[in-house]
């Protein structure tokens, strides 16, 4: 991508981040619930309608939509993405300190991913139609069907309970806080991702350079490893940067299982307390990581694939 395309992508983003912001604010303006009511009763205190009405004009809950969403707005463009309801502390702040165990999670799992995806999808390629290919292709498509939540629960009955290898809730501070959820993440991605370095593995053995190259008397495990391999690379960055923007945003299913400190065990708390500051934060925020990781991709394609460059 030239410079003039990194800035017609920029200029993208901020209008979908403006268009996610106004639709995600309309949402929670219009969704059930009272947040007030909420905070209060969360308290233990037993809100008038008084009491409520008042701290809502406080809070400026009472004032016309547009002027509550521009003012939101204006102060997100200063950093400011407000004040949680419940927990009593700026959403930025909230979202900082969830993001260093999310990104630990999403780290881990997406290398062991790559450590089991990659070796089964290019033995599954290389050995076409064999008992070996039967094999791993049973194998991920059990993996495919498996419900994450389904998974944690059986890793948690197994380890935790039958075992009492690894503590039953994550704290988010240590390696073995991090096996159970990151195993679980890693699961089904590995046998999507396995599907996927087959495909891409099989396409480009049939290639003429493939079939050049070993009439040379080329090796072929070099000519897998040296050549096939990097130019199988675009359609598993695309995947992976789309997997990576999911884990980062926070995994709710799998995070609430095990009750990790993460985004996604954030969100859904924001949810069922009605927390809406919290939740336009969080959306704003899966936002920015989505479109960010995605101009990061296709930037990354003219260093992965130099036949990209010679398209400009």
């Amino acid at each position: 991508m030239n410079r003039k395309q990194i800035i017609s992508r920029l200029l993208q983003i901020v209008i979908v981040l403006i268009g996610i912001s106004f639709l995600t604010f309309l949402l929670t303006y219009v969704s059930p619930g009272d947040p007030v009511r909420h905070m209060l009763t969360a308290t233990g205190t037993m809100p008038t309608e008084e009491l409520i009405q008042s701290i809502r004009s406080e809070m400026g809950l009472n004032d016309p939509f547009f002027v509550q969403y521009f003012r939101w707005l204006g102060n997100c463009l200063r950093g400011d993405f407000g004040h949680s309801y419940m927990l009593n502390k700026p959403v930025v702040t909230l979202l900082l300190a969830r993001l260093w165990p999310t990104l630990k999670l999403t780290i881990m799992s997406t290398v062991l991913m790559l450590l089991i995806a990659v070796p089964l999808g290019m033995l599954s390629a290389v050995y076409k139609n064999s008992w070996i290919d039967y094999l791993v292709r049973g194998i991920t498509f059990f993996g495919v069907s498996l419900p994450n939540f389904w998974v944690g629960l059986m890793l948690m009955l197994v380890f935790c309970v039958k075992i009492n290898l690894l503590p039953v809730i994550s704290s988010g501070g240590g390696f073995k806080d991090m096996i159970l959820p990151s195993v679980t993440l890693a699961i089904a991605m590995s046998a999507k991702y396995t599907r996927q370095v087959r495909t891409a593995v099989l396409d480009e053995l049939t290639s003429d350079y493939v079939i050049g190259a070993q009439a040379r008397g080329v090796k072929f495990w070099k000519i897998l490893w040296l050549n096939v391999f990097p130019n199988s690379l675009l359609p598993l960055i695309t995947m992976l940067g789309l997997s990576i923007g999911s884990l980062l945003g926070g995994t709710s299913v799998v995070e609430v299982i095990f009750s990790y400190p993460g985004l996604g065990n954030l969100a859904v708390s924001a949810i069922t307390s009605c927390d809406y500051y919290l939740i336009q934060g969080y959306v704003l925020w899966v936002a920015v990581i989505y479109m960010v990781i995605n101009l990061v991709v296709d930037l990354s394609y003219n260093f992965v694939d130099p036949r990209m460059r010679l398209k400009r």
